[in-house]
């Protein structure tokens, strides 16, 4: 800096960026954590069948992972099978570390008509075709496979303090046909002489810590609050769907009480008159000609009944085999019937009359309504029961072909966005748990495994990628960072592969990393407490739709990728302080501009200022302005 008079010249050159000072960033979209360029990586166009193609277009640009993989399962059945050898070829020449993306199918077999066996196996198929495929791109090491859990739609969710989040809007489905048959959300109730079971009360009741017996013994006072008329009730969609199955289980129950109640009148009037003919009737030992005709109508009549009762049992039967499939996974709801079946069976042996039978069918009756069968679930609960089965089938099929060679390919579910199913990380949880258990239950009732080195071979096999981007779509819902970093403390363990997309919280916009609200940092960080050493594969096909430019770059910079191999400093988030504004020369130390500027007299200076360079036609140059 030179001072002259009233002027002070500022240097224009300020020298380079220091290497020493590797906190500094240079670039608005660091995110503060690094990541090495040979651990992020890209995926190739989804929607086209030239894999090959494609991967060579990401190994030009010096990226490491690479995930290959159509979304449509018509598009990817079309990639040759040379191509799949030919780019696990690429990757041991370029040292690449492959992953796939399976073609999106809905596992559970769930179809806009409602749920098919055919249409689940179809996937299941599909989804083998893809494991295969996957294992000819590393023979030689197993291959990470990333599928959707599924391609409908599913329940919506809000914040909430205690639980974290709870449904705000739930789509229900039949569970034994998986049609859907309605939108639940919560709403305010009013009817006279409200009450409500008290929060304690119920959630005792609903941990298995108080029996139905318990809870029907306890006075009212200890377990329902009045509830005024003005106030209402607030019933959650859970409540609703309760209430719902209640109603139809009761409706089903007192038809049935009703018809037998029918039968028991006729025979209470009729059993009098006959009842001298019972033993005979028995045994058919008896002349129906030697009968009054009041006698006649009276056995008619008993006849009549006989056949209701009959008729009710076959009923009775049938609704009992439907309580017992829609208790699954409700040990006390299967302890009621249990218990009911044993005193049923014990009391028509017992019976002598077909009043003692009719009681015996009433009894029963009374016990059934004592459960609450789930005919009607969350679309969610339906989906884990039928894709677990998928899954558990897909890794069954996998190990089959490949466990002796030890390659398996990984099976990675992958959380979705909010509105579809499956966008809650404890439901993605569940789904995964359930299909390790299935699986490792083939393992060993099939291939004679212990029931340890089963599920080591579960936990090995059958995994999570979490697609970060889609879980911060939860904001729209008025989530929050916390909110998003607390559920993943369920699913952190579970996580093998990665997927990094920025966006606000809206919509899966597919941006860069550093261009959206995405808490980064945060959540990478809790990975690495669990010891996450999977891919980490930047999807922002979004950016390159609206933009033209590769993300690569840009996620170079937000994650400051170290310019070395070493690991070391400089990173990427700190390229631009090398040019310091120079578009030539040669770099920080000797930068051309600078020279020609300064560097000799008057002769190197633009026209403007009186050198022999021209200038752009400005105010100050000798030529007319363009």
């Amino acid at each position: 800096m030179v001072k002259k008079g009233n002027y002070t010249i500022e240097n224009l050159y300020q020298g380079g960026y220091s290497s020493l000072d590797s906190n500094k960033s240079y670039s608005t979209q660091f995110l503060g954590y690094r990541i090495k360029q040979s651990e992020l990586g890209a995926p190739t166009k989804p929607d086209t069948a030239n894999q090959l193609q494609q991967a060579e277009q990401l190994l030009n640009q010096g990226i490491v992972p690479i995930e290959v993989g159509a979304l449509s399962a018509e598009v990817f059945s079309q990639i040759p099978k040379q191509h799949f050898k030919e780019i696990d070829r690429l990757s041991k020449l370029t040292g690449a570390k492959i992953s796939v993306h399976a073609p999106i199918v809905e596992p559970s077999g769930m179809g806009e008509q409602g749920w098919s066996e055919a249409q689940r196996q179809l996937a299941e198929r599909q989804l083998n075709d893809a494991i295969e495929k996957a294992y000819d791109l590393n023979s030689t090491g197993s291959v990470p496979i990333t599928i959707h859990p599924s391609a409908t739609y599913g329940s919506e969710y809000a914040p909430d303090k205690e639980k974290g989040r709870k449904i705000q809007r739930m789509v229900a489905v039949e569970r034994e046909t998986g049609k859907p048959v309605q939108i639940i959300e919560e709403e305010t109730l009013h009817y006279p002489n409200m009450i409500e079971m008290k929060p304690e009360v119920e959630a005792r009741f609903l941990g298995g810590k108080i029996s139905r017996k318990q809870l029907n013994q306890m006075p009212s006072e200890e377990k329902y609050n009045s509830i005024s008329v003005e106030q209402g009730k607030i019933y959650t969609p859970e409540a609703r769907l309760r209430s719902i199955n209640h109603t139809q289980w009761d409706d089903s129950i007192n038809q049935i009480i009703f018809n037998k109640e029918r039968a028991d009148e006729i025979l209470r009037t009729n059993q009098i008159q006959i009842q001298h003919l019972l033993e005979d009737l028995k045994t058919k030992n008896y002349n129906e000609g030697l009968l009054t005709p009041g006698e006649k109508q009276a056995l008619n009549s008993f006849r009549n009944a006989e056949t209701y009762l009959q008729d009710t049992q076959q009923h009775i039967e049938s609704l009992f085999n439907k309580a017992w499939k829609n208790t699954k996974g409700d040990e006390m709801g299967r302890s009621v019937l249990r218990k009911a079946s044993e005193q049923y069976a014990k009391e028509l042996e017992e019976s002598q009359t077909l009043l003692g039978q009719s009681q015996a069918m009433q009894n029963l009756l009374f016990n059934l309504k004592k459960v609450t069968p789930e005919f009607i679930i969350p679309i969610e609960k339906f989906a884990i029961e039928k894709s677990s089965q998928t899954f558990a089938n897909v890794a069954f099929n996998a190990y089959s072909k490949f466990g002796e060679k030890g390659n398996i390919p990984k099976i990675n579910i992958e959380n979705l966005p909010s509105g579809m199913g499956f966008s809650s990380l404890e439901e993605v949880k569940n789904l995964i748990v359930e299909s390790k258990h299935k699986f490792a239950q083939r393992l060993i009732n099939e291939k004679g495994l212990s029931k340890e080195v089963a599920q080591k071979k579960a936990d090995e096999v059958i995994g999570m990628t979490l697609d970060v981007g889609h879980l911060n779509i939860s904001k729209k819902q008025g989530f929050t960072d916390n909110d998003l970093l607390k559920e993943m403390e369920q699913i952190a363990k579970y996580v093998k592969h990665v997927h990094l997309t920025d966006n606000f919280g809206f919509s899966d916009s597919h941006l860069p990393p550093g261009m959206g609200n995405v808490p980064f940092k945060e959540m990478l960080e809790r990975l690495d407490k669990e010891g996450f050493k999977g891919n980490k594969i930047v999807e922002a096909g979004g950016y390159v739709q609206h933009f033209g430019q590769s993300p690569y770059m840009p996620s170079l910079e937000a994650f400051g990728s170290p310019i070395y191999s070493s690991g070391k400093s400089p990173y990427w988030n700190q390229a631009l302080g090398f040019q310091q504004g120079y578009l030539s020369g040669y770099g920080e130390m000797l930068p051309q501009n600078n020279y020609q500027t300064f560097g000799t007299g008057f002769s190197q200076l633009p026209g403007e200022l009186g050198g022999n360079i021209r200038g752009s036609g400005g105010r100050f140059s000798q030529r007319e302005m363009e």
